[in-house]
């Protein structure tokens, strides 16, 4: 993050590959074209490439993209996404790369971050960059590419995982989640609540949230959890037990429970948790409150529980966490 004359948008680069998905293409694009500083310049720049030189490139749809620039693009990233492609053929059948793409790919300079959105993982893992870490996909196709890299830590229950340079994510929306969270960590909360707000999404989906909800719409013919939740956001800073909730919807523990998870992916506690975390994210960055007040006021009690749920959920202290996103504030 640089200011005056210094100021260089971070450069994210997609790698379009021939039988892309054009929705996962524009993910990048969508989320990481919004945040700007408060100068009003854009944070990042983003562009697409080939592993060929400008020309069409294959959709899995009736009709083929312009792409403006060839890999020589790579050599220039901060971030390099690779979305979700149907023809990646010997990465996918065989798990090498093709002589182009393997090319392509050493074009990328060391320390670069590189993430991919569905079947995207697959050219990560031909590639050898997730040799002995966590990754995640789409859970219909995890199975297959566990056996095809095993020395990969395949994780088929999760919506995206933040292995530091390298981030994987499930199909589709998962990829928004993953973009969303990656503006977060470069710039923080309220820059990514904005870019939320303005493409009409949730702002935060953990990753660790379920892929697979055994049911994901609420049948219309029973009651939701939707009203106890909306009273326990109004209440983070306060106890919350669960039967306070499950009273706010006139079911039992039990039935509240179930009906919770089925809706959200994960327990009521854990989605308490996450609230909390989100609310004091928000109030480190945007508030001079002190680190005790910022746990009273997210709901964590003490200042000691809300640096290690913080710790566990960001791998970073209160303290470091403001000092990155909010210069000066006193802790």
């Amino acid at each position: 993050m640089t200011s005056g004359q210094d100021h260089r948008p971070h450069r994210v680069v997609v790698l379009a590959l021939d039988g892309l998905l054009p929705f996962e293409l524009g993910i990048p694009h969508r989320i990481f074209g919004r945040p700007k500083d408060a100068a009003g310049r854009h944070l990042y720049e983003v562009v697409t490439c080939s592993v060929r030189p400008p020309g069409p490139v294959e959709t899995d749809a009736d009709f083929a993209v312009h792409v403006a620039h060839g890999p020589e693009a790579l050599e220039r990233a901060d971030t390099v996404i690779v979305p979700a492609s149907y023809e990646l053929g010997p990465v996918y059948e065989e798990g090498r790369l093709t002589g182009e793409l393997s090319a392509a790919l050493a074009r990328v300079r060391p320390g670069t971050r590189l993430a991919s959105i569905c079947t995207g993982v697959y050219v990560l893992a031909a590639a050898g960059y997730l040799d002995g870490r966590p990754a995640t996909t789409h859970w219909a196709d995890a199975d297959r590419f566990q056996r095809m890299f095993p020395e990969v830590e395949v994780d088929a229950d999760v919506l995206f995982i933040d292995d530091g340079d390298v981030l994987t994510s499930a199909g589709v929306a998962a990829g928004i989640d993953l973009c969303l969270h990656m503006v977060r960590r470069d710039h923080g909360t309220a820059v990514a609540n904005d870019v939320a707000r303005r493409t009409v999404v949730p702002p935060y989906r953990d990753g660790g949230q379920a892929q697979f909800i055994d049911r994901p719409v609420p049948d219309p013919q029973l009651a939701t959890t939707t009203a106890a939740r909306a009273w326990a956001l109004g209440r983070l800073h306060e106890p919350i037990q669960l039967r306070d909730m499950a009273e706010q919807e006139a079911m039992s523990v039990r039935t509240f429970t179930r009906r919770f998870r089925e809706e959200t992916g994960v327990s009521p506690g854990q989605w308490l948790t996450q609230q909390r975390v989100e609310r004091a994210r928000h109030l480190l960055e945007s508030t001079d409150l002190s680190v005790d007040q910022v746990a009273r006021d997210a709901g964590f009690g003490t200042a000691q529980s809300m640096r290690q749920h913080l710790q566990q959920a960001l791998g970073v202290t209160p303290t470091a966490y403001r000092r990155t996103f909010r210069t000066g504030a006193r802790t």
